[in-house]
C-alpha cells in the first residue's frame, strides 16, 4: 500500500534512479543518486520492503550502534524527494537502493505506483558499465529509450540492445508499457581500473542529467574528485608498460572514432553547460574540456589488472549500453 500523506504536492517530478550492482560498474550510478541526495539534502519519505525484494544472503544487512543502541540497516531501496529552486523550480524524486533479488516485476510496479501517485513526468535510470575505454579521454554517455517519439524529440539512441539485462533495462521497459517516458544514461567505466569509486564516471553522468532535464546541478568536490582520480590511475598506468601501452592502444582507437565529432555537437554542448555553470557562479573548466581524474581514495589503492592479451579476444564491450 503507498501511503504519501508526508510528500507535498510536486512541481513538474522527474524520477531519478540508480540501482547497486551489475548494472553500476565503478558505483559511478549509485554515487551520482547519493550526490544530488547530498547536495540538494533530499528527505526519504518512502522505503520499499527489504523481506519483498531482497535475499539477505547475498545482500546481508548491517548492524550498527547508535548511543549504544545496537540497530540493524535492511539493504533495500529508498525514493527521496529534493526541491531544486530558481526562475522555474522543479522537484526530483531519486531512488537510490540495490538491484533486487527477486519480484522484479513487483519491484518496478511498486516504483511505478509511487511515480503514478506522485505525477512524476518522466523516468531517468542511470547506470554504468565496463568497457573498451581509456582513463584518459571523457567518459562516454549513451542516452537509450524504448519510445522512438522521446528518441526524436531528446536526441537520443533507440535501444538495439538484445541479450542479459539488469534492473536497469527491466525498469525502463516496465515504464515504457506503463506510458510513462523513460531514459536511461549509461556511462562506460574502463574495464582496467573498474574497482569504485569513480568520480569522472559520476562527473560525467551528472553532467549528462543535467543537459536532459535542463537543470543547473551543483557538483561540489566532484570536479576535483575526478582530476585527482585520473591522475591516480596515470601513476599506477605508468608504473606498468603493458597497461601503459594498452591505454595508449584504446586512445588511439578512441581518437579515431570520435575525430569527427570534435568540432560538431560535443563541443556546441560543453560550450553551453559552460556558459550556464558561469552565469551561476559555478567555477567551471574552459569550454569544450571535460574535467579529467578523479577519487583520491579510489584507484590509488589497488593496481588495475592486465589487460586481455591482444591474442585473447577482450571481455566486455565498447562502451555502448547494455540494456534499454
Amino acid at each position: 500500500m503507498i501511503e504519501l500523506e508526508g510528500v507535498p504536492e510536486l512541481i513538474d517530478p522527474v524520477m531519478v534512479a540508480a540501482f547497486e550492482g551489475w548494472n553500476d560498474a565503478g558505483d559511478a550510478a549509485s554515487t551520482a543518486i547519493a550526490h544530488l541526495e547530498r547536495e540538494w539534502k533530499g528527505e526519504v519519505f518512502a522505503a520499499l520492503d527489504a523481506e519483498d525484494y531482497y535475499d539477505f544472503q547475498v545482500n546481508r544487512p548491517t548492524v550498527w550502534l547508535d548511543g549504544g543502541v545496537r540497530k540493524i540497516t535492511w539493504p533495500t531501496t529508498r525514493l527521496s524527494v529534493v526541491r531544486v529552486g530558481g526562475e522555474k523550480p522543479r522537484d526530483l524524486v531519486l531512488v537510490r537502493g540495490i538491484e533486487p533479488s527477486m519480484r522484479w516485476r513487483s519491484f518496478c510496479n511498486e516504483l511505478l505506483g509511487f511515480a503514478h501517485e506522485l505525477g512524476v513526468e518522466m523516468v531517468v535510470i542511470l547506470g554504468a558499465l565496463l568497457g573498451d575505454t581509456p582513463h584518459t579521454r571523457p567518459v562516454p554517455v549513451s542516452g537509450v529509450t524504448s519510445d522512438p517519439d522521446l528518441a526524436r524529440r531528446m536526441n537520443l539512441e533507440e535501444t538495439r540492445y538484445e541479450g542479459p539485462t539488469g534492473i536497469v533495462g527491466i525498469l525502463q521497459e516496465a515504464c515504457t508499457h506503463a506510458g510513462v517516458p523513460a531514459v536511461s544514461l549509461w556511462a562506460a567505466v574502463p574495464h582496467y581500473v573498474s574497482q569504485p569509486p569513480n568520480p569522472k564516471a559520476t562527473l560525467a553522468l551528472l553532467n549528462r542529467l543535467e543537459d536532459l532535464i535542463d537543470l543547473r546541478i551543483p557538483l561540489g568536490e566532484l570536479a576535483e574528485d575526478a582530476r585527482a582520480w585520473q591522475v591516480g590511475v596515470d601513476q599506477l598506468a605508468s608504473e606498468d608498460s603493458e597497461v601503459a601501452e594498452y591505454v595508449q592502444t584504446l586512445e588511439e582507437a578512441r581518437d579515431t572514432a570520435e575525430l569527427p565529432e570534435a568540432s560538431g555537437e560535443a563541443i556546441a554542448r560543453e560550450f553551453e553547460r559552460y556558459l550556464r555553470r558561469r552565469d551561476g557562479g559555478t567555477a567551471p573548466g574552459p569550454p569544450g574540456i571535460t574535467p579529467g581524474g578523479a577519487g583520491s581514495a579510489g584507484p590509488s589503492q589497488t593496481r588495475p589488472p592486465r589487460p586481455p592479451r591482444r591474442e585473447d579476444p577482450a571481455d566486455g564491450g565498447d562502451g555502448d549500453a547494455e540494456d534499454g
